[in-house]
């Protein structure tokens, strides 16, 4: 002991000094058996768990390495009850220490998660919840205001996303305390606040992530209170996506991250300055397009480029034309062909029914004195005088007998 005190007394590094811290701890503190609630607990890709252990007045960070996490039968979560059995495990790179945990059963559920559970329950029963009491977000707000810390990244966040998206819409930032004993006071005055004054056309109420412990504000009554009576519509923001408060079941609209709240208020204001871009380079296009046309008009006003639109154009117009008198000689051609072949034709099928035909076979027509035809011997009396035609000429005949 007396050496121990003259090493103390004398300079020492910090390496040498945490050192001895960690030799004593480790050393002192060993087959510890403690029973806490879990909070702020965070599961590693590596298979390792680290989370704090906690009661109603201290807290200490522990971890459960991937070996000894895997007997665990029950996959731990915010507010559980649990009875670990480890040593203290000093971390000289941050002169800090934890509670190096190797096994683990529960112990009970935690009073954080029984206290919201019935507070959820009764509010449940009272309509607070309800679909019905739920109001839409407007599309395109002028103003809109943020209840959070000002000093927060949550804030930082809102702010990045609404003057990318929506560099036109006004941001009202409400200070509020988001953790402690007195943040939920807070939170629910800068809401009635809002309401009274009529400061913005929305509101998102919320603030980054943490441990279940440091997200309680959103789930106190009063905040709750506030944001049913609100007359503005509320977004509830609380946390990352895995986390929930109870503002996310009377807020009228939950969103999973402060980043996603300011998307939702701005996707209104967003599609219109896509409809709007849209538009305008439509408009571009077509100024461009008309422009490209009158140019090519311009150009072709020019003296030379004239010449040459005369010239293409007479010698399409010769083309036409020899084209044209090609075709009319060949129709006229083919007509006189037609009808030499028709003329021929009728030629053919008159000398076949012409008498002079049947004339030049041997044949004679027979008429009367008055030029009539004489088809029988009935026709005729003995002294009558006729007329005997041949394919040569007539004779004059006297019947007499």
């Amino acid at each position: 002991m007396h050496d121990d005190n003259l090493l103390l007394q004398g300079e020492l590094s910090v390496s040498d000094l945490t050192s001895l811290i960690k030799t004593t701890l480790e050393e002192g503190f060993y087959g510890l058996k403690v029973t806490g609630e879990i909070s702020n607990f965070r599961p590693a890709s590596t298979g390792h768990w680290f989370f704090t252990l906690k009661d109603s007045t201290c807290a200490i960070t522990a971890v459960m390495f991937k070996g000894s996490a895997w007997k665990v039968n029950f996959t731990p979560k915010e507010g559980d009850q649990v009875t670990v059995t480890g040593s203290l495990d000093v971390y000289g790179a941050r002169g800090t220490y934890q509670l190096k945990c190797s096994t683990m059963e529960k112990s009970g559920n935690g009073d954080i998660l029984a206290l919201l559970d019935q507070r959820k329950q009764n509010y449940a029963q009272l309509g607070y919840f309800d679909a019905s009491h739920k109001k839409p977000l407007p599309s395109h707000p002028q103003r809109v205001g943020v209840v959070t810390s000002p000093t927060g990244a949550a804030l930082q966040d809102i702010l990045q996303i609404l003057s990318r998206r929506a560099p036109s819409l006004d941001i009202l930032v409400l200070p509020a305390t988001v953790q402690g004993t007195s943040a939920a006071q807070t939170i629910a005055n800068r809401i009635q606040q809002a309401n009274l004054l009529l400061l913005c056309d929305v509101l998102i109420v919320g603030r980054g992530g943490g441990s279940l412990e440091d997200l309680l504000p959103f789930s106190e009554e009063c905040v709750i209170e506030a944001i049913y009576e609100s007359q503005i519509p509320v977004i509830s923001a609380v946390g990352h996506e895995i986390d929930w408060a109870l503002s996310d079941f009377v807020g009228d609209v939950r969103a999973p991250t402060p980043s996603a709240a300011a998307e939702l208020v701005s996707q209104g204001i967003l599609d219109n300055r896509l409809r709007l871009n849209s538009l305008r380079q439509t408009m571009i296009d077509s100024l461009k397009y008309r422009l490209q046309l009158l140019t090519q008009q311009v150009l072709r006003t020019r003296p030379q480029a004239m010449q040459n639109n005369m010239m293409h154009t007479l010698e399409k117009k010769e083309y036409l034309l020899v084209n044209a008198h090609q075709n009319m000689v060949q129709a006229m051609k083919d007509i006189f062909t037609l009808y030499t072949q028709r003329l021929e034709l009728g030629k053919r099928e008159l000398q076949a029914l012409s008498p002079l035909a049947i004339l030049a076979r041997g044949y004679a027509v027979v008429t009367d004195p008055n030029g009539k035809l004489i088809h029988s011997r009935q026709e005729t009396t003995v002294g009558e005088n006729i007329t005997v035609t041949f394919t040569d000429g007539s004779r004059k005949a006297l019947i007499e007998e």
